[in-house]
């Protein structure tokens, strides 16, 4: 049912992994559940971000600031300065730089695709 929705494929990962770690059973009934989700999902969101940032050796706060804006905006944008600032200190003309770049900018992409509407903070 989940990848039939293009809105929510991204989402899938988080929604059997929900399943997988929370006893149904003891849910009282369907709006429990759904709350227990975002609970979940704002945890998981939490940890994902902190994750990413020590994994691409990024910028915290700026990083931090980059990601709530685009869940807030539901896209991640290469547009302006706020991807650059998140990035380590590389050269522009370095060849990494761009490979870095990239690889950051499709990551949150990713992320946004799988967090948004999902709500709390980053």
């Amino acid at each position: 049912m989940i990848p039939a929705s293009l809105g929510n494929r991204a989402k899938e990962s988080l929604v059997v992994d929900f399943i997988n770690q929370t006893n149904l059973d003891t849910t009282p009934d369907k709006s429990s559940i759904i709350d227990a989700f975002f609970s979940y999902a704002k945890v998981e969101q939490q940890r994902e971000v902190k994750d990413m940032i020590a994994a691409e050796n990024l910028n915290e706060a700026p990083a931090k600031r980059y990601i709530a804006a685009s869940l807030e905006r539901e896209y991640a944008s290469e547009n302006g300065t706020e991807l650059n600032a998140i990035l380590p200190k590389l050269s522009p003309l370095n060849l990494q730089y761009l490979t870095k770049k990239q690889s950051v900018l499709q990551k949150i992409a990713a992320f946004v695709e799988k967090f948004k509407g999902v709500g709390g903070r980053v």
